[in-house]
């Protein structure tokens, strides 16, 4: 007779086919089972046609990558455990000894931090280009550049560039380019369909997307996906993705999931709540610079115009201040201190708002000419209520006046 834990362990009922809710199925699996030995040597994971190990991918895996290609316009996805693992793929995955990679001066600091620490080891060097300046990155690709990253917004000072024109600087040049995608999330312009009427399209190589942010919105999830249009391209991050082991694990793909459906909702109400606060912030003395794209002398501001059309469009949910000289490091610091609502800690895009000041001339080659002296502080709005929000603001400023 049968020993009951082998038969808990090969009970045959199977449930019936055919159920359907509003939220998939979560497959958990290391292991997966094969029918038999020619089902095993036969079967594909590079294109997805079959199942080989939990690793590879899951129902639950394919089902959130094929919802995020439809969200940014492309047509191959991967997963990765957070963003910044994103990005490394791409450069681990393009990049060998003797190559260059260009990165925009504000660009994401991890990314820069990258560069100069296991890329510059691996005798891959790096330059920043100004992303405000296309001229300036033209000058600067080279023979040996092998990747051109652009990020829109610019992480921090959330300068917009011209991404069309920056986006072209390196088709002419025939160099990858790959985009941080993580401010637009998808919505607020197409990444593979810059100019939707253009002959060829324009778009970028790569779109790279830290989920930890607007689509997972709740502030607990880490993950990152990096999408393609190119085959051989996505191929290429593919086995890179495969040799790394870099696989993510169900609950937070069933997060992800979970969130997708009100994602757009939400990134309105942070966009049109981050709006709102910008523009009372404008009208503070306190502040000597506030920077969000689509306020009308924020850097950049004809080129979000130009981009984020109506029918996409958006900003996001974050902006900056910049507190003018006279305000030293310590009362800044303290005005952080004071704010209730605003909570100090890193990242973005989930439900709490959150603060953060900056030691801005430690993360840029140079002040940019474009921002004001001071001190820097950037908001993630969240979704609490925009008053609530603008009262806690105000009450932290008299700390400012003490």
């Amino acid at each position: 007779m049968t020993e009951v834990s082998t038969e808990l362990i090969h009970h045959p009922y199977r449930p019936p086919e055919g159920f359907a809710a509003p939220q998939p199925g979560v497959f958990k699996a290391s292991t997966v089972i094969f029918r038999d030995v020619a089902a095993m040597r036969s079967a594909e994971w590079k294109d997805k046609s079959a199942y080989t190990y939990g690793l590879h991918g899951t129902p639950t895996s394919y089902m959130l990558e094929e919802r995020l290609c439809t969200l940014e316009g492309g047509l191959q996805c991967l997963l990765l455990p957070s963003g910044l693992a994103a990005i490394a793929n791409v450069a681990l995955s393009l990049l060998g000894s003797g190559d260059e990679v260009l990165i925009p001066d504000n660009a994401y600091g991890p990314n820069k931090a990258l560069a100069q620490g296991e890329l510059k080891n691996w005798g891959i060097s790096h330059r920043f280009y100004d992303p405000m300046n296309p001229q300036d990155l033209a000058a600067k690709i080279g023979s040996r550049t092998r990747l051109v990253w652009l990020e829109v917004a610019g992480s921090v000072t959330l300068e917009f560039p011209d991404l069309c024109e920056l986006v072209r600087v390196c088709k002419a040049k025939g160099v990858v380019c790959a985009l941080d995608n993580t401010w637009g999330a998808g919505l607020a312009f197409a990444p593979f369909d810059l100019m939707p009427t253009a002959s060829p399209a324009l778009g970028v190589d790569i779109s790279v997307h830290a989920l930890t942010k607007y689509p997972s919105g709740g502030g607990d999830v880490l993950m990152g996906s990096v999408i393609t249009r190119d085959p051989a391209l996505h191929l290429k991050l593919k086995l890179t993705h495969m040799r790394m082991g870099s696989g993510v694990g169900a609950n937070d793909v069933e997060a992800v999931l979970r969130a997708l459906p009100s994602l757009a909702l939400r990134y309105r109400a942070h966009d049109e709540a981050a709006r709102a606060l910008a523009a009372w912030c404008q009208g503070r003395s306190e502040f000597a610079q506030v920077l969000h794209p689509a306020l009308p002398d924020s850097p950049g501001h004809a080129h979000w115009r130009a981009l984020c059309k109506p029918g996409m469009g958006g900003a996001a949910g974050l902006f900056s201040v910049i507190f003018p000289a006279r305000y030293e490091q310590a009362r800044v610091d303290a005005f952080c201190d004071a704010l209730a609502l605003f909570r100090l800690g890193y990242s973005w895009g989930g439900p709490m708002s959150l603060v953060v000041p900056y030691d801005l001339a430690a993360m840029r080659s140079g002040w940019p000419a474009h921002l004001k002296p001071g001190t820097l502080v950037r908001f993630s709005i969240g979704l609490e209520a925009v008053p609530d929000l603008q009262a806690d603001l105000a009450q932290a400023m008299r700390v400012l006046s003490r």
